[in-house]
């Protein structure tokens, strides 16, 4: 979790044209974080002291200020800073318990605020070595700009909180993972293992690098040898594979959740769909290649009877009630089940009994509002 890269989440939100770090060298994080923003076309400048913005900022520019080492939740830090020029501040005993600065008697800042760029201007004739966030604060509030208070710290999600070390960021990282992972949408098998595996291991794939686009690569490169283990025969190894990519592309989709507020980049992120189809494609060919037909037979024959049992799986979800249909998108479930089934040579009358079911369910069950299920 680096708190540069939430900040840096947090003014592409707010649609900022420049982006200018305070720092005394520019080093491989800063690097990495300005090739970040000049990919989406945003200027980032460093530079060594807050004198020098008086030349990056005019008197018609906006500027949102934020402090060091503040870490916050990126929607509802937006929103605040969305609506217009302030001091953000909050209740005094609970800003100074979190360590923000004392701004009067009943309110102490928190860290952010949207200035005019003129008052940038006043910042010349302050100390070099003055602390950026803190001087524009309160040449801010002498210039008589509002204050606006922040959202309330609840159970929700809601963080906004100074970092002062190391072992304070490694305290918060589990809890943010925790609460950036909280899911509405009802738990099937391989969500509820990659839930588990990204609470307990993603702090160190993190930090390792090993982020949502490596496993979403991963994920990828299991489908192909799953094709290639079933051209060569190894049907069960390949449905096998097919439900570890599965499991796979589950957890890169919650590490795209976390890293989405802090701007790792999720490309291969974007065909999700994509992935969903081709596993389901996957599962189709391999099973229709374990399959033997009569001679004379269509060879679309083999294929046919896993289509019909994969469309009312995706059919399904979409207009019956209940939790439980959650599983029916499981695609690493269904492929284990499968691989079973073709292991014991049964997985013709398993599609059959399987697809009988599903209709039966469709016809008997108690419809929900349709709505479009997570692919």
């Amino acid at each position: 979790m680096t708190v540069a890269r939430q900040q840096l989440a947090l003014a592409l939100a707010l649609h900022c044209e420049r982006i200018v770090c305070i720092a005394h060298a520019l080093d491989p994080d800063l690097v990495e974080l300005q090739h970040v923003a000049e990919r989406v076309g945003v200027q980032f400048n460093v530079i060594s002291g807050p004198r020098q913005l008086v030349g990056l900022v005019t008197t018609i520019d906006e500027v949102i200020v934020l402090g060091d080492g503040l870490f916050v939740s990126v929607p509802e830090a937006a929103t605040v800073l969305e609506q217009g020029q302030a001091v953000l501040v909050q209740p005094i005993e609970q800003g100074l318990a979190a360590g923000f600065e004392r701004i009067d008697l009943n309110h102490a800042g928190a860290a952010a605020m949207r200035i005019p760029g003129r008052l940038v201007e006043r910042i010349a004739e302050l100390p070099a070595d003055c602390d950026a966030a803190s001087a524009l604060q309160r040449i801010a509030l002498q210039a008589g700009l509002r204050q606006r208070p922040i959202p309330t710290a609840t159970g929700n999600g809601i963080f906004w909180t100074i970092v002062r070390s190391e072992d304070e960021a490694h305290a918060l990282e589990p809890l943010w993972i925790r609460q950036r992972t909280r899911d509405d949408v009802p738990l099937s098998p391989s969500r509820g293992l990659a839930l588990l595996a990204v609470r307990t291991l993603g702090p160190a794939m993190l930090h390792a690098g090993s982020g949502a686009f490596v496993v979403v690569m991963a994920a990828a490169l299991l489908v192909l040898l799953a094709l290639g283990a079933g051209w060569f025969g190894l049907i069960g190894l390949g449905l096998v594979l097919s439900a570890l990519g599965w499991v796979l592309r589950e957890i890169a989709v919650l590490l795209a959740r976390i890293e989405g507020e802090t701007l790792t980049s999720t490309r291969g992120l974007d065909g999700r769909v994509a992935y969903g189809w081709l596993t389901d494609g996957v599962i189709m060919t391999l099973v229709g290649w374990s399959w033997v037909i009569p001679v004379g037979q269509p060879v679309a024959h083999r294929f046919f009877p896993t289509f019909v049992l994969i469309g009312l799986l995706r059919l399904l979800p979409r207009a019956l009630a209940g939790r439980w249909t959650a599983w029916l998108d499981d695609r690493a479930l269904l492929a284990l089940l499968l691989a079973v089934a073709v292991a014991t040579g049964v997985s013709a009358m398993a599609i059959y009994l399987a697809v009988v079911l599903l209709l039966a369910a469709g016809i008997l069950l108690p419809r929900g509002e349709v709505q479009l299920t997570r692919p």
